[in-house]
């Protein structure tokens, strides 16, 4: 009788660490999935200052894609996440203006590219752009970048190291989803 009686305590024993097994397994292939996610096919970023305003705000957390740049070279006002080109254990969050080869130049506030006479069709800034700056010739697999607040944005115009690699490049950045009231895509 005694042996009947341990029978049940023991299934039950097995059942509880068949249990726990199965849930130990469920956990490490999240965190494996979650790893993946996160270091293959999308890039998160907090933003740190208001150089991108009004395009993204102080605070605000974005979501760039690894993906895009796996077939295609960036292009011009595409707004990426890199590594800072000065330190690449920050990341940073700009817009491209200057493409590998050409040469930009600032002159009373507009962006000129290859010596044209018509400035580049700007996105909506913040506010007007001051100053003159470059001529840049952008290297060849590099970017010269801007923040979209052009007056209070640390960018190539003022780096050491002027250009983004497109190496360094982590991702396109496609979709603000904090602060939750002001998700959206980002153009």
């Amino acid at each position: 009788m005694s042996s009947t009686s341990k029978e049940p305590a023991a299934k039950e024993k097995d059942s509880t660490a068949k249990e726990l097994f199965q849930w130990l397994i469920a956990i490490l292939a999240a965190v494996a999935i979650a790893l993946f996610v996160d270091n293959f096919l999308i890039v998160n970023a907090q933003i740190p200052s208001g150089s991108m305003e009004n395009t993204i705000m102080t605070g605000d957390r974005v979501v760039g894609n690894r993906l895009s740049y796996l077939t295609k070279d960036p292009e011009r006002y595409d707004v990426i996440i890199f590594k800072y080109p000065d330190d690449e254990s920050q990341l940073f969050i700009k817009r491209i203006i200057g493409l590998p080869g050409e040469t930009v130049e600032i002159r009373d506030g507009h962006i000129y590219i290859d010596g044209s006479s018509e400035p580049l069709e700007d996105v909506e800034t913040k506010e007007y752009m001051v100053g003159n700056y470059g001529p840049y010739t952008v290297p060849e697999g590099c970017y010269f970048v801007m923040g979209d607040n052009r007056n209070d944005s640390k960018d190539s115009r003022y780096w050491i190291n002027p250009y983004v690699s497109k190496d360094k490049i982590l991702g396109k950045a496609v979709f603000r989803y904090w602060p939750i009231t002001e998700m959206k895509t980002i153009k």
